[in-house]
């Protein structure tokens, strides 16, 4: 990637316009997981450092273009507040508009303006030109420390660039220089661990991981389809029919570029899909009317362990079981635990309900590289051009920076 960073500007007085991603979980003002807001700190602090003032922007949630109060972000001041001690942290109910402007220029060295969310204007998600045109009025200088949602063309990742000079933030930065040292030329056998809901979310990224792949593992509610495709009865278990022929062809595609499939044998099944009750472990082969299927068996934990102690780089995305309801996220802390203690393996994990998981039981740090992205995080795996990258790189080609 061939774009500009911090350390290629002076900093001392400019208004830096950050676009960061605190698109976090928050429940009536309280954020159960603040592991985004901590990875932009190093960035912020850095500007600090260099006496710059701090224009922050981010989404939140989905409101489609208007204010809705349960994705507002004026709940995050008291969370930069107290992980940036002494810091001047002020919010503002609009996103652009003349008193904004006027508020960016009245900050001081090291003060910190946090915007309302960008998606209250319906033009940010549209790439609108005079929305990010509004939005460069903010700033002498653009940073991306949002990686994960670099895949999404908006105004505030992509047109923005086009009026003001732009450079890559430190989280940025940092993420794509660990992608690309673990998985551009990764340490082989390379293996990967792929689950969620859908796998029509995860085809290309398949068809892209094979020829890299010695094997690939397949856990989560996504096996139904592939189940199902085989002719395997799977009662109410979550399937795309739709997807029966992509299905057998990808089967078809693993055997031909000699990548080992490994799917659930097992599985942990339910009639009710909300509740732990009534749950019994069978074969995929003895599935029963009504049944559900919402995690991966003991079985299945103890096959996909010992087939992952023959990697030496191992990628991770999608939840083996149905997380959010205990004890159906057993098989994906089984797995984590298992990962966490392989010293001698490259672990790669991303999306945010398996970095999750990895939150709750404290072994984030015990992995080689956790990305906080999710699409972006896929995107980039699938060998994608991503819009906010690009963005980036066309800035930096520009050499002598002019607008539009």
């Amino acid at each position: 990637m061939k774009f500009k960073t911090l350390s290629d500007y002076s900093l001392r007085d400019k208004r830096v316009l950050v676009r960061v991603d605190f698109n976090v979980p928050m429940e009536q003002g309280i954020i159960s997981d603040e592991s985004r807001i901590e990875a932009v700190l190093p960035t912020l602090r850095y500007l600090q450092e260099q006496g710059a003032r701090l224009i922050l922007m981010s989404h939140l949630g989905r409101p489609k273009g208007q204010k809705e109060s349960q994705f507002s972000l004026k709940p995050l001041v008291r969370v930069l507040k107290r992980l940036l001690p002494g810091t001047s942290v002020s919010f503002l109910e609009e996103t652009v508009g003349d008193q904004v402007e006027r508020d960016s220029h009245a900050l001081k060295a090291g003060d910190i303006l946090l915007l309302e969310n960008l998606r209250f204007h319906k033009q940010e998600e549209e790439n609108d030109k005079d929305f990010a045109k509004k939005l460069a009025k903010l700033g002498d200088l653009y940073v991306n420390d949002a990686f994960s949602a670099s895949h999404r063309a908006h105004a505030s990742i992509d047109e923005v660039t086009h009026f003001l000079p732009a450079c890559a933030g430190l989280l940025l930065d940092s993420e794509l220089k660990q992608l690309e040292k673990f998985l551009t030329h990764p340490k082989e056998p390379m293996m990967a661990i792929l689950g969620g809901a859908k796998i029509s979310s995860k085809l290309a990224l398949i068809e892209h991981l094979i020829p890299k792949l010695d094997t690939l593992l397949i856990g989560g509610a996504m096996v139904g389809t592939l189940l199902e495709a085989q002719g395997i009865f799977i009662g109410d278990s979550l399937s795309e029919p739709s997807l029966r022929k992509e299905a057998l062809s990808l089967l078809e595609k693993v055997k031909e570029k000699k990548c080992k499939l490994v799917l659930s044998r097992d599985v942990v099944v339910v009639k009710n899909k909300d509740s732990g009750e009534e749950q019994r472990i069978t074969s995929v082969h003895d599935i029963r009317e009504k049944e559900m299927i919402v995690d991966v068996g003991p079985e299945t934990v103890e096959l996909f362990k010992e087939t992952l102690m023959g990697a030496k780089t191992v990628v991770w995305n999608g939840p083996l079981g149905r997380i959010e309801v205990e004890p159906f996220d057993r098989g994906t802390r089984q797995i984590a635990e298992f990962l966490a203690h392989q010293k001698d393996m490259i672990t790669v994990c991303g999306g945010g309900d398996t970095v999750s998981i990895l939150n709750k039981l404290g072994v984030i740090e015990k992995f080689s590289y956790v990305s906080m992205a999710g699409g972006a995080f896929l995107e980039w795996l699938e060998g994608r051009s991503l819009p906010g990258l690009k963005a980036l790189e066309k800035a930096a080609a520009k050499g002598a920076w002019k607008a539009k």
